[in-house]
């Protein structure tokens, strides 16, 4: 049996202040497991768990109003995910630490040797410093896509998956070449198929440094082409004009700054008997999330902008035409029979809209509004329109 303890025992035990852990009760952080007959607050051993995980998180540089959408829903039952989680953070900033003490050791020892200030070197450590952001930043996208791709994972009808039917539709015969723009952490590439792509040549590349390593970490074991992974935006690809045999961007058109530049650049790389394979989102996607949240609170937006309105697959063809000679339109059948609260809310929670401002002090509120939905009909179906487009310079 779990031993039971007042706040000051609690703190006490944990060696922080009782202020403290009443602060993080009054935030909705780290609240009692339960109040006693007395109505005293009470906490259980796992409650150090939890504490744990918040004083590390704040220790790696996340806010508490990120701290307490990071933990809202945690199962205490998963230590060792919880542990490993925070030993990969803690390893990724060990890493920045020691490139930051070589850079300031360096700008150092050129001040000694020279009596001079070289400006671009402090601008370089400033920069340096701003990565402990980027690191936050990172671990919060690589999350919430992991939290994405896990709601379709497990509650998708099309029980193919997405992942695998895109890699189906790609022609890779005679294709030395590959390139995927956007590539995220690599899951397309986790296939068994994979493996008969050998001999060929299969960039993966992203914006975002982060993901690429979480891409090269996930495709380690993975056997068959030669990956190569680049960090840059594809509206300025380093590649000569007529290199690529295919390119492959997933779910990304409607990210790109310009999406005229993104388009005329991934044209000029292609080959001229080159394939572009880009997928995209319709107007029905997901809608009746967004019909649930609205239910509960009007105001609550889960996104900035519509992607469809971005690139979607309404329009997408007339956009693709401007470029290539050849384009087709192929959707993917599927939807979402979710049994689940909590998997849904931290979906919810995921999106890049103002949810989690307005739901700041409501998420189990929140959480139980979808229970007794999910609860009164069964399940939440939800609809998934999505696509890809398949275009050629020539026809």
């Amino acid at each position: 049996m779990q031993k039971c303890y007042t706040t000051g025992e609690f703190a006490k035990r944990a060696k922080v202040t009782i202020r403290t852990i009443r602060y993080y009760d009054k935030k909705g952080i780290l609240q009692p497991s339960f109040r006693n007959d007395a109505g005293y607050r009470m906490y259980t051993d796992q409650d150090f768990l939890k504490l744990q995980k918040v004083l590390s998180l704040k220790y790696l540089g996340f806010s508490l109003e990120e701290i307490k959408n990071m933990t809202i829903n945690d199962d205490v039952s998963d230590i060792t995910k919880s542990l490993q989680m925070q030993a990969d953070l803690l390893h990724k900033k060990a890493e920045h630490l020691k490139l930051m003490e070589e850079a300031l050791r360096k700008t150092t020892k050129i001040i000694e040797e020279t009596s001079e200030v070289d400006w671009n070197e402090i601008l370089g450590l400033i920069h340096m410093t701003s990565m402990e952001r980027t690191l936050v930043e990172h671990y919060q996208n690589s999350t919430n896509l992991d939290i994405r791709i896990s709601l379709h994972d497990r509650f998708s009808v099309n029980k193919q998956g997405w992942f695998p039917w895109l890699f189906s539709l790609v022609d890779f015969k005679d294709a030395d070449t590959v390139l995927e723009v956007g590539c995220g952490n690599g899951q397309m590439w986790k296939n068994e198929q994979t493996k008969e792509l050998s001999g060929m040549k299969v960039i993966l590349s992203d914006i975002s440094e982060g993901m690429l390593s979480d891409a090269q970490k996930n495709l380690g074991g993975v056997r068959g082409p030669d990956f190569l992974f680049r960090r840059f935006d594809c509206q300025n690809i380093p590649f000569s004009d007529k290199t690529i045999d295919r390119v492959i961007a997933n779910h990304v058109l409607f990210y790109v700054g310009s999406l005229q530049k993104a388009l005329e650049e991934i044209c000029r790389v292609m080959k001229d008997d080159g394939i572009f394979y880009c997928s995209a989102y319709g107007k029905e996607h997901m809608k009746e999330v967004t019909m649930l949240v609205q239910e509960f609170d009007p105001r609550i937006s889960l996104s900035e902008v519509n992607l469809f309105d971005m690139f979607g697959l309404e329009e997408g063809e007339a956009v693709l035409k401007r470029y290539f000679a050849d384009v087709k339109k192929i959707g993917y059948e599927d939807a979402l029979i979710v049994t689940e609260a909590e998997p849904l809310l931290d979906y919810i929670l995921s999106c890049h809209g103002n949810q989690n401002e307005i739901l700041n002090n409501r998420q189990m509120e929140f959480k139980k509004f979808l229970k007794k939905k999910i609860d009164t009909q069964g399940q939440v179906k939800i609809t998934k329109q999505a696509g890809v487009f398949v275009s050629k310079k020539e026809k």
